[in-house]
């Protein structure tokens, strides 16, 4: 027997009761608003009147015009507009269903603004959504406390700051953003038990986050985002995923659970958020990445079943697997879903010869429930599960569905987009201007001297103030823009960086490194002569190139400077063990480049003397040579002392410990090689490190508080070489420690004097 929804007046007064305590759950549809009151500084009188309506009437058997798309998108959004502006803004926005907010609600509608915005020539979209934002002051909800600082929902409202950093390329706009998901990559890429609780436990969030750390990557250039990203979508997916049904259930409460029919509970909201989470997290993935084909083969898995569920009228129901439990139409969950089959469409990764027909028939539908008013009916209440649905209930998440369906709909007629997608530029200045709303002049400035004082305030304030973009400093968020022509050659250099206090850069194209000068031990005195070893992903030269940002210990694409030499060895630097004590040298005194920008970087530095113990003083020439092809540094060191007895000399590796353990240790003797795999850093990955000595001068293995050392025996005055290699998880070469320790095993090494 089929059980059709009846709900007694009793029963939905207790519902209403009792899920009103919830933030997400079923609210009554409101009342239209009315104009506020009093003025809202800042509220333009412009978005208080919508755009006259179009001609909503569109054919589902045939691609729309793309000029008539858009008008009916500038329309709907433009009432949509004109309704929360007539709203007074919420001080606690966690429940807020149609006002301005910074919760997901409204977030749903300004990422369907957004698209919408980069399509029309009318720039009232963009200067609201701006509006939105600096009222907010970029800012996110859940500061208080762990959990609600990884709630994806809260996270929602970042994609309208990566759009307006993207048009704007303002740093203040993303800073509080990157922060927030700063905080949350370790989290999300945290070792985890297939049991474990998840961070996105419910399918909703798959729509709210991923594709904010999607556009984050894009954006800085730093993958850490992605691939937290993905490591927690994976989990969720694990534990959501119906392989049976090809859907999502929206979250574990629903694996069990039956609907009246007793069929699966598949929310069509639930599986339209995922789908549209999927097309805008690709759409950002590099095409590099490697795990792209996991997340292009889920959407085109879910796409299909979604076409099959699509009904008669053009729309899905509320509940995917049975229709006839909730048998009225549902927007909310179609929009998406329109939405992410258009874009499947319009990306190459749907035939359109399938598909098309889909996507028309769920547009024209839609707009047969645009009501009256402008505003998107028959949207489902905020909920986490197929609930009844009034052909006059509307939803900001509704219009945002519709906004974003219609901005693939709109190029159905085009020719099909490659991905990933760039981001927007930069809007030019005149665009910016017009777009950016400026806060009105205080009520005091009322007479005509006033405004004369006043403008020569705003004068001064903007000739004496500190500009460091005027000054020329870098952005602290721009990604490395790739080199072109000659600079895009693989080569071996090295470099003196006077520009950085005298660092040695030297890198081919697998690996970088760096050693300190004098002019940084006169300004930071417990710098010394340990290797600092980077993480490199391109093989072009890249490092100095990342030295020009004030921070280039933030990765923007091709690599960065993740490793703390502090005062250990770093990757390969020496000393003298007495007494069961490490000694070293300052900083380098004297440098000489020998080759570079070919095949081989070659360079030497001396070091001052310096003490051992009490004993002796002994000081060093060193000679660094990277050819192409390798990941090893060959050095030879010539030691001399003020007397003649032998030196025990410690090569070491710096020790690190973090979130992913001490790391693992492995000394071999025999072949002269001591290894040490880092601990693996959530937002930069792990390097793996080895010295490689002669066997035969091998004297044993010691560690200090800093660093693990491997021991060999040295004649002063008597050159000896060695070599120190990394390889970095999140380069090009090696993705896991085994893959590094492979390449060494097959590594010949060359200790003859040259």
């Amino acid at each position: 027997m089929i059980v059709r929804r009846v709900l007694s007046p009793v029963i939905t007064a207790l519902a209403a009761t009792v899920l009103s305590t919830q933030p997400a759950m079923a609210q009554r549809a409101p009342a239209p608003a009315s104009p506020p009151t009093a003025a809202v500084i800042g509220m333009e009188t412009a978005w208080l009147t919508p755009l006259p309506r179009p001609d909503l009437r569109f054919d589902g058997d045939r691609a729309p015009d793309r000029a008539a798309v858009i008008r009916a998108m500038e329309y709907v959004a433009s009432v949509q507009i004109a309704d929360m502006s007539r709203r007074p803004i919420a001080l606690a926005t966690g429940s807020a269903l149609h006002e301005i907010g910074s919760n997901w609600v409204a977030a749903a509608f300004y990422v369907g603004a957004a698209r919408l915005a980069r399509l029309s020539d009318r720039p009232d979209t963009l200067r609201f959504l701006t509006a939105v934002a600096e009222h907010y002051n970029y800012g996110l909800r859940g500061a208080r406390s762990a959990r609600t600082l990884l709630n994806a929902d809260d996270v929602a409202v970042g994609d309208l700051y990566a759009e307006l950093y993207a048009r704007r390329r303002q740093e203040g706009v993303l800073m509080p953003l990157q922060q927030r998901l700063d905080y949350g990559v370790p989290h999300l890429a945290r070792q985890a038990k297939a049991d474990d609780p998840l961070v996105w436990w419910w399918c909703d969030a798959l729509f709210m986050a991923p594709p904010v750390l999607a556009r984050a990557t894009a954006l800085t250039g730093d993958p850490k985002y992605l691939r937290a990203m993905d490591a927690e979508w994976r989990r969720t997916a694990a534990r959501l995923w119906s392989p049976e049904h090809r859907l999502f259930y929206r979250d574990a409460r629903f694996i069990d659970r039956p609907s009246p029919n007793g069929r699966p509970v598949m929310w069509a909201r639930g599986n339209g958020w995922v789908l549209a989470g999927l097309a805008r997290t690709i759409e950002a993935m590099p095409a590099t990445f490697e795990g792209r084909d996991y997340y292009i083969d889920q959407y085109r898995t879910l796409a299909g079943r979604i076409a099959e569920l699509q009904q008669p009228d053009g729309l899905w129901r509320a509940s995917l697997l049975d229709p006839q439990a909730f048998p009225e139409p549902e927007t909310s969950g179609s929009g998406l879903l329109t939405y992410g089959l258009a874009w499947g469409i319009n990306h190459g990764l749907l035939p359109r010869d399938r598909y098309a027909r889909v996507v028309t028939r769920g547009w024209a539908a839609l707009n047969r429930h645009v009501l009256p008013s402008g505003l998107v009916g028959a949207a489902q209440k905020t909920g986490d599960q197929p609930v009844p649905t009034r052909p006059d209930d509307v939803g900001l998440y509704a219009t945002g569905g519709y906004l974003l369906a219609g901005s693939e709909v709109a190029r159905l007629r085009a020719a099909p987009r490659t991905l990933p997608e760039p981001e927007p530029a930069r809007d030019d200045a005149a665009l910016i201007a017009a777009t950016t709303p400026q806060p009105p002049p205080p009520v005091t400035i009322n007479t005509p001297e006033e405004r004369t004082r006043r403008a020569a305030e705003v004068r001064a304030t903007q000739a004496l103030a500190y500009d460091p973009a005027a000054a020329g400093r870098p952005s602290t968020i721009e990604p490395l823009t790739p080199p072109t022509g000659d600079d895009r050659r693989p080569r071996a250099l090295a470099y003196h960086a006077t520009e950085r206090l005298d660092d040695i850069l030297w890198e081919n194209d697998r690996v970088a490194f760096r050693i300190y000068g004098p002019a940084l031990e006169a300004k930071e005195p417990p710098s010394g002569s340990g290797i600092d070893v980077w993480g490199k992903r391109v093989r072009w030269p890249f490092m100095r190139r990342q030295l020009k940002f004030p921070n280039y210990h933030i990765d923007r694409g091709e690599g960065l400077d993740f490793y703390d030499v502090g005062g250990g060895r770093g990757g390969g630097g020496l000393g003298i063990w007495q007494d069961n004590k490490l000694w070293t040298s300052r900083n380098w005194a004297t440098h000489r480049i020998i080759a570079t920008g070919g095949d081989t970087a070659s360079f030497a530095v001396t070091y001052r003397p310096f003490p051992v113990d009490v004993v002796r003083k002994v000081w060093e020439e060193r000679r660094f040579d990277l050819p192409m092809g390798s990941n090893f540094t060959r050095m030879t060191s010539t030691l001399r002392s003020d007397t003649t007895d032998p030196l025990v000399v410690a090569i070491g590796i710096g020790k690190r410990a973090g979130g992913g353990g001490k790391g693992q240790v492995v000394r071999d003797a025999a072949r002269g090689l001591l290894t040490f795999h880092e601990p693996a850093d959530a937002g930069h990955g792990a390097l793996s490190l080895t010295v490689a000595v002669d066997p035969a001068m091998v004297q044993g293995f010691a560690e200090d508080a800093n660093n693990y050392l491997v021991l060999v025996r040295v004649t002063p005055g008597v050159p000896f070489t060695y070599y120190s290699g990394a390889g970095w998880d999140r380069g090009l070469d090696f993705p896991t420690a085994a893959a590094w320790d492979r390449f060494v095993a097959a590594t010949r090494f060359d200790f003859a004097k040259r």
